[in-house]
């Protein structure tokens, strides 16, 4: 994984994105296609993705647990 500080924001092809969150660039391209992916650009046929978008969908991917489904009751 590519360390960024964060005052230092990058645009990022799929294929760098991949690399940069230690995914596949199938999984990526399966997560836009589904809607539960990070957020990103579309211009032209280009797919970008910014690296503070890809930083915060990271962190709600944290878990304690396998048995952690993520999901938080609103109590």
């Amino acid at each position: 994984m590519i360390a960024v500080s964060d005052n230092t924001r990058r645009r990022l092809r799929v294929q760098e994105a991949a690399e940069y969150c230690g995914l596949s660039v199938s999984y990526l391209d399966k997560r836009r296609h589904y809607g539960d992916g990070p957020v990103f650009l579309k211009i032209g046929k280009a797919v970008i993705y910014d690296t503070a978008d890809l930083d915060q969908w990271l962190a709600g991917k944290n878990r304690t647990s396998t048995s952690d489904t993520g999901e938080r009751n609103a109590a």
